[in-house]
């Protein structure tokens, strides 16, 4: 009897309710996609791995580290695999078509990354040809590339048009895995750059080292940075999460404000819904005086209004949940190249339901109050 109430009293007025169901939709929506969007900017340092070290320059990854270092790190215990690579930021045919690329010694990198996943055939043929390259799906379905086309790169940061022959395209091994991402050989580059620029030649801007086990992380991290103090290119080595989270670092005031203005909203529309509630309560004065002399307590009107408030609530609240992943999607197509991960999590579903029952019980509070507080008679009074 107490629910079918609640549930007549929730669709009163229509129009009203209408209204309040569709501003809590579009608020949990936006609340929801803040949310993916800084979960997005974490992704890369939720996908490490506690069993990876990188090692770069100490004055800053700009600065490069000679080649012949993976042969110290290596003999180092608890050290399983040493790959290396460098940044090289060229741009396929126009500006506007900017993606991450680097080069890297292909056979320990997909050691050392197992998550990339390439079919046998694929990473047999990469890993022969040394002009070869490997790219993401999403990569390759952006720019319709397939299995054998000529990518041509124009080189930034090491200056001169360059071109690679697409032998893979690999998939990620679950939705955290960036798949935007365009690999080639570190040989290849290094070749070149001997004939062009020899004084760049045989040096690599990081290392990313396995170890056996993740508590030996500090040790073998401490012993790296050791072998080289003191030498002209002394180093940092740091866990994968947190070389990751050493580039959030820069822009967390933008995180920081995306975190205020996901609460900013949320307190926006408890403000409606509270209106919302407070001009119901109002409107059915008489009511609850008439509910009173048979006999209802306080926890009855109590359970009425919050109740309603929490139909409303969570109604506009399930239809923002199930529009954020049609719209989340579009974002992902569109913010591929800033948000090459852009899932919407169980975490993000669980914190918009969290919020939608939040609201409701925090706008019904003084309604709630006002109810309960005011006379029998004060309230029949305004039935006539």
């Amino acid at each position: 009897m107490l629910f079918k109430i609640i549930l007549r009293s929730a669709f009163r007025n229509k129009l009203r309710t209408g209204l309040t169901v569709l501003g809590v939709a579009i608020a949990i929506l936006a609340f929801g996609l803040l949310r993916t969007v800084i979960s997005a900017w974490y992704a890369g340092a939720a996908a490490s791995s506690a069993t990876r070290l990188i090692t770069r320059n100490a004055v800053s990854l700009v600065f490069s580290l000679p080649i012949f270092y993976k042969d110290k790190i290596r003999q180092l215990d608890n050290v399983t695999t040493v790959s290396y690579g460098s940044w090289f930021g060229g741009i396929y045919i126009d500006e506007k078509n900017f993606f991450a690329n680097w080069c890297v010694e292909p056979e320990s990198y997909l050691r050392l990354y197992p998550e990339f996943i390439l079919s046998p055939e694929e990473k047999a043929a990469f890993l022969k040809d040394r002009q070869s390259a490997m790219a993401g799906r999403k990569l390759a379905a952006k720019y319709g590339w397939k299995i054998g086309d000529i990518i041509p790169l124009k080189g930034v940061v090491y200056p001169g048009n360059w071109e690679f022959t697409l032998r893979g395209i690999y998939r990620g091994r679950d939705k955290t895995i960036d798949e935007t991402q365009f690999m080639f050989h570190w040989d290849y580059l290094n070749e070149t750059v001997k004939r062009i620029v020899p004084r760049r030649a045989d040096q690599v801007g990081f290392y990313i080292i396995g170890i056996d086990r993740p508590e030996n992380a500090a040790k073998v991290a401490v012993a790296v940075d050791q072998i080289f103090k003191n030498s002209l290119a002394e180093t940092i080595t740091e866990t994968e999460k947190a070389f990751q989270l050493g580039f959030i670092a820069m822009t967390e005031v933008i995180v920081r404000l995306i975190q205020v203005v996901s609460l900013v909203i949320i307190v926006i529309i408890m403000a409606v819904v509270a209106n919302t509630m407070a001009m119901t309560t109002r409107e059915r004065t008489g009511d609850y005086s008439i509910l009173k002399t048979l006999g209802f307590g306080g926890a009855h009107i109590a359970a009425l209004i919050t109740g309603e408030a929490l139909i409303i609530t969570l109604v506009g609240g399930l239809i923002g949940m199930v529009l954020t992943f049609p719209i989340a999607g579009v974002f992902s197509a569109k913010l591929a190249v800033y948000f090459p991960v852009f899932n919407v999590s169980t975490e993000t579903l669980i914190l918009d339901f969290l919020a939608t029952l939040v609201v409701a019980v925090a706008a019904s509070v003084i309604p709630t109050r006002h109810a309960i507080k005011i006379r029998v008679a004060d309230g029949l009074k305004r039935l006539g």
